[in-house]
């Protein structure tokens, strides 16, 4: 049987110059565990409008269910200016607010969280109330919690973040989030350091560090594990560590050592790179072609 997944977030559209694209990390990363063959939800809420209708149309395409996407008449759905001028630095203006920001409880998120083996969340859906108050219940159900911190300045609060990981179970963060981790917390910008207090201070079994274009790290039970990536010729990074934590999950769910979840999580996030936008249509196998390998 499958494993189930239940992602937690925003849904909007990634406004290129000359395009829009439908994204949001954890629908992002819905769409590749979709892909890669596990059963996912995703919990979040678009506008009554076109941008709202085009997107459930999206998904679709993929035969992604669009159950747990609630309708919001009164805010409009998500969308965010990105700036590709440097393809190697993505930057984003995020609009606020917007449909996802309004996400409500309902018996239906409950049961779905309660029957999953995972649920995935990052900060930037908690930057309102009602998002919030939706999140922090549903963290509350007996599933494992994976945390991809994603600070997207300025929509981030550390106390909720500190409030996040008290229920967090797994932690992604790349380096530049890493460094504002430690300087919150007084630490030296030290990535054994830094993990070595996440993993102290707070219920978390393992913390992954993505390194950009030097790979991904594992820190569990104070042994690092490391994997130098996989050297591509980039498209775009849109939606690379997305895809790199869906391949993350998988892996981590089938039982897999550190060293296979990060040799299959970084061959998917260079994968993508090689495409435009965050989430192409592929079969497994054409992951490990792009990357060199036989799988």
């Amino acid at each position: 049987m499958s494993k189930k997944v239940i992602c937690f977030g925003e849904m909007l559209w990634d406004c290129f110059p000359d395009k829009e694209i439908p994204g949001g990390a954890p629908m992002n990363v819905a769409l590749h565990l979709h892909q890669l063959g596990l059963e996912v939800g995703m919990i979040s809420r678009v506008g009554d409008d076109e941008r709202g209708r085009k997107f459930l149309d999206f998904i679709s395409g993929y035969g992604f269910p669009t159950d747990l996407v609630q309708i919001d008449h009164i805010h409009p759905t998500g969308n965010v200016i990105v700036h590709n001028e440097d393809p190697e630095n993505i930057k984003y203006t995020i609009v606020s607010p917007v449909a996802w920001d309004y996400i409500e409880m309902n018996e239906q998120n409950i049961h779905a969280v309660q029957s999953a083996d995972a649920l995935i969340f990052g900060s930037l859906a908690v930057r309102n109330t009602q998002s919030w108050d939706t999140l922090y219940h549903l963290l509350h159900q007996p599933t494992l919690n994976i945390f991809d911190i994603n600070l997207r300045a300025p929509f981030y609060d550390f106390e909720k973040i500190e409030l996040l990981l008290g229920y967090t179970d797994i932690l992604k963060i790349n380096e530049d989030e890493l460094e504002i981790v430690a300087d919150y917390f007084n630490l030296k910008n030290d990535i054994n350091t830094v993990c070595d207090m996440l993993t102290t201070h707070f219920p978390i079994q393992m913390v992954c560090v993505t390194l950009g274009s030097k790979g991904a790290m594992i820190y569990e039970n104070g042994k690092v594990f490391k994997h130098p990536g996989y050297k591509v010729t980039v498209e775009d990074t849109v939606g690379a560590g997305d895809a790199f934590l869906g391949g993350f999950v998988k892996s981590y769910l089938e039982g897999k050592k550190p060293e296979e979840i990060l040799d299959f999580a970084c061959a998917i996030g260079a994968f993508v790179a090689t495409k435009k936008g965050g989430t192409p249509r592929y079969q497994v196998d054409e992951i490990w072609k792009a990357v060199g390998q036989k799988g």
